[in-house]
Formats: structure tokens, sequence, C-alpha cells
């Protein structure tokens, strides 16, 4: 059969006749259950800042590694003429021709653009 739905043993709040937490917000808000707003936001939005630093470092450091290899000539001309094209729909707000470029040089030149293309996509979804 399915699994139970709730705790197997009732919470020691329960036993002393007092709903859980969890039993309370099936009928109730936060507020009626004592459950203050900012319990839950507080640590989503930390769990957001850690992800967003992570993700940005991230982004920089591929950024870093592509202007590095630009500057020492080592970007093919079809590669840097589609870079500049990606750049220029993203400018222009047109997110599904900035992700069409941004998967046909994944696609056409993995060698030359995996190391710093392969976060891309992260900022295209952002933008949009």
């Amino acid at each position: 059969g399915p699994p139970p739905l709730g705790p197997i043993s009732p919470s020691p709040r329960a036993e002393r006749g007092r709903p859980s937490t969890a039993a309370c917000l099936e009928e109730h808000s936060l507020e009626e259950c004592g459950v203050p707003v900012d319990a839950v936001l507080v640590p989503l939005r930390e769990a957001l800042d850690a992800c967003r630093s992570t993700v940005c470092d991230d982004i920089g450091r591929r950024l870093t590694v592509l202007g590095d290899v630009w500057a020492q000539g080592k970007l093919s001309a079809p590669v840097r003429k589609r870079m500049n094209l990606l750049v220029q729909e993203l400018q222009q707000r047109h997110w599904n021709a900035a992700d069409e470029i941004h998967r046909s040089l994944m696609v056409d030149h993995v060698n030359e653009v995996s190391q710093w293309l392969g976060g891309g996509k992260r900022p295209i979804a952002g933008m949009r």
C-alpha cells in the first residue's frame, strides 16, 4: 500500500495534547500555528545568497578564461563571431536566439569552448 502520510509516532508536542506544527499547518496558516514568516524566508534567502555567490563566482571564472583565450588569439574567427552575435541577442532580449547560438557553439566547437562556455546557459536563463 501507499506509505503513511504522517509520522508513525506522534511528536512530543502532540503527546501533550497540542498538535505538531506539521499537523497545525495542514489546517491553518503559519501565523496561526505560531510560525513566523521569517522562520521560512530567512533560511531560503540564505540558501539563495549562497547559491548566487557560487554561481556568480563560477561564471566569473569562466569569463576570465574567455578573456584570456580571446586575448591570446586562441579563438577561431567563427567562435568570436558567434560570441559577438550571442551578446547582441542578449542585449536585444532575444532569449531564444541567444540560447540557439549558445547551443550551436557547444555542438559545433566543443573543443574550443568547453572550458569557458559550459556555464553560459545560466546567465541566459537568468536574464530571461
